[in-house]
């Protein structure tokens, strides 16, 4: 039940509905976009909170300087004025336009505190641990090519030997069949076609094992390596969710 390498099936996966080590073990370059894609989100939404936070942090000040602005002035005449109920009405306005200030440096402050520098943080986090899974993933995946070359390598030894041992029989059996040829060229011709069938059958053997050897490989690949950086990458997916929460 050995699984080909590599295939390719389109669209991005979702977290939370299937589980990304067992049913997603050919979808290395999917997920690498879709786990850059989600980083991408979060800083995007970074930098939204930052200029929210500027928006209500000229707020503020804006408030607070039209609040100064109408001030009345120590020791003049508007002063004096105060004392009038429509005077203290106004002195109330620009009170409470301060206190207002105050609420939006505050939530300004929250922001910062509470979003912008635990996401910021996390995802300097995430983009470390996400680039330590790919880099396994890369290199599980240049193993297993590397095996694959291998097999590759013996299966085409083992056919150039079958097909080099078949010449020397041929060329015996011609050279056996021919009643001018010495009987040294013939011992020498069956000699050769010996020789040539016992590589034939150590290139089988060395084949053979080469076989078994990468069927073991691709299965723990597909079955055990790549499912659990899979397996780490969802986790790591689906806790950046609940941080955007």
């Amino acid at each position: 039940d050995a699984r080909p390498i590599w295939l390719s099936i389109p669209g991005a996966p979702r977290a939370g509905a299937m589980s990304w080590g067992s049913e997603l073990w050919d979808q290395f370059d999917n997920l690498e976009k879709h786990t850059q894609w989600g980083i991408d989100v979060l800083e995007k939404y970074i930098k939204f909170v930052k200029e929210r936070t500027e928006i209500e942090i000229n707020y503020a000040k804006q408030l607070r300087n039209l609040s100064k602005k109408y001030q009345p002035k120590k020791n003049s005449k508007e002063e004096e004025e105060n004392k009038y109920t429509s005077c203290k009405a106004f002195q109330s306005t620009l009170s409470e336009m301060n206190d207002y200030a105050g609420q939006h440096e505050v939530i300004s402050e929250n922001m910062t505190s509470q979003i912008t520098t635990e996401l910021t943080r996390y995802v300097q986090e995430v983009k470390q641990e996400r680039k330590s899974h790919f880099h396994d993933g890369r290199k599980i995946q240049q193993h297993i090519e590397s095996c694959w070359k291998q097999l590759e390598a013996s299966k085409r030894r083992f056919e150039r030997d079958c097909k080099e041992a078949d010449r020397a029989q041929q060329y015996f059996e011609r050279m056996d069949a021919d009643i001018n040829v010495t009987k040294a060229d013939v011992e020498k011709a069956r000699q050769q076609a010996q020789n040539r069938h016992q590589m034939a059958d150590d290139s089988k053997g060395d084949y053979s094992v080469s076989l078994q050897k990468f069927n073991q490989e691709q299965h723990e690949h597909y079955y055990t390596h790549i499912p659990n950086i899979f397996q780490k990458l969802q986790e790591m997916e689906e806790k950046g969710r609940s941080e955007e929460h």
